[in-house]
C-alpha cells in the first residue's frame, strides 16, 4: 500500500515537473548522445565500422558532458535521468551491440548474435540497477562496469584492429570472449571509479600537473593504441580492486563475526 502511495507521488511530482516545462541545455547533451548513437547504427549498416566507433565515443563525451551540466546549472531532474537511461541504452547497448555482430560476430552464428544480445540486455540491466541505486550508493564508485565504458571499450577495440590493419577474421574468438566479458562486469558487483570525487577539481601537488601533460602527449602521439590501453585498464580496475581489497573484507566479516556471536 506504501509502495502504491510512493508510486503516485512520484508520477504527480514528475507530471507537475513536466507542466512547469524541461531544462532545454543538459537534455541537448543527450540528444547529442543519442544522435551520434544512432548514427553510429547507421554507419555498422553503410559497413564503416570505424566510422562507427568513432561515433560511439563522440557519444560517450556527450553522455559525460550532460550530466556534468545539469549539475554545474542546478538543472537536474526526474525527466532528465529517464531521457539519458533510453539515450544510453541506444548509444551505448543497441549501437555497440549492432557493431560487433556485423564486425566479428556474426562468424559464430547463434552464440554471435546472443553475446550481443547479452551485451545489450546486460547494459539495460546495468542502467535500471543504477536508476534505482543512485541515492543509496556512494557517488565516488560505480556497481558495476558503466555501459559507456564497455561501449567505449567495444569502440577502442575496432580502432585498434583498424589502426594495425589486421583482417576482420583476426582474433575473433578473442572478441567474443571480450563481448562476454563486458556483459559479466556490467552487471557484476564489481566496483568501478566513477570520478565524481570533488577532491579532484582541488588543489593537488604539482607533480600531478606535469603527469597529467605526460599523458596528454602520451594520448596525443598514440591516440587509438592510448584510448585502448586506458580503457583496458578500466576494465580491469574492478576485478582488480575486487582482490586486493579481500583480505580487508574478510577481516571485517571476521571482526562482525565475533561482535554478533
Amino acid at each position: 500500500m506504501n509502495n502504491d502511495k510512493i508510486e503516485r507521488s512520484e508520477k504527480i511530482d514528475m507530471a507537475e515537473g513536466m507542466r512547469k516545462g524541461i531544462y532545454i541545455l543538459p537534455n541537448l547533451f543527450t540528444t547529442g548522445s543519442l544522435f551520434a548513437g544512432f548514427y553510429g547504427i547507421v554507419s555498422t549498416m553503410n559497413g564503416k565500422y570505424d566510422v562507427a566507433a568513432l561515433w560511439i565515443l563522440i557519444a560517450s563525451i556527450f553522455d559525460g558532458l550532460d550530466g556534468k551540466v545539469a549539475r554545474l546549472t542546478g538543472t537536474t531532474s526526474k525527466f532528465g535521468v529517464e531521457y539519458d537511461s533510453l539515450a544510453d541504452l541506444v548509444a551505448f547497448g543497441v549501437a555497440p551491440g549492432i557493431l560487433m555482430y556485423s564486425w566479428a560476430l556474426r562468424p559464430f552464428g547463434r552464440l554471435g548474435w546472443l553475446a550481443a544480445f547479452l551485451f545489450v540486455v546486460c547494459g539495460a540491466l546495468r542502467l535500471a540497477r543504477f536508476n534505482v541505486q543512485v541515492n543509496t550508493v556512494e557517488s565516488k564508485r560505480f556497481v558495476g562496469l558503466p555501459i559507456p565504458a564497455a561501449a567505449s571499450m567495444v569502440s577502442a577495440t575496432v580502432l585498434l584492429f583498424y589502426h594495425f590493419g589486421w583482417p576482420g577474421s583476426f582474433k575473433k574468438l578473442a572478441i567474443l570472449v571480450l563481448i562476454y566479458l563486458l556483459a559479466f562486469l556490467m552487471v557484476s558487483n564489481f566496483r568501478y571509479y566513477s570520478f565524481k570525487d570533488p577532491s579532484i577539481i582541488k588543489r593537488q601537488p604539482f607533480i600531478f600537473l606535469v603527469l597529467a601533460i605526460l599523458l596528454l602527449i602520451v594520448i596525443a602521439a598514440q591516440p587509438v593504441v592510448m584510448l585502448f590501453i586506458i580503457f583496458i585498464c578500466y576494465i580491469f580496475s574492478g576485478p582488480i580492486g575486487f582482490i586486493m581489497s579481500y583480505p580487508r573484507r574478510r577481516r571485517l566479516q571476521k571482526a562482525l563475526h565475533k561482535e554478533h556471536g
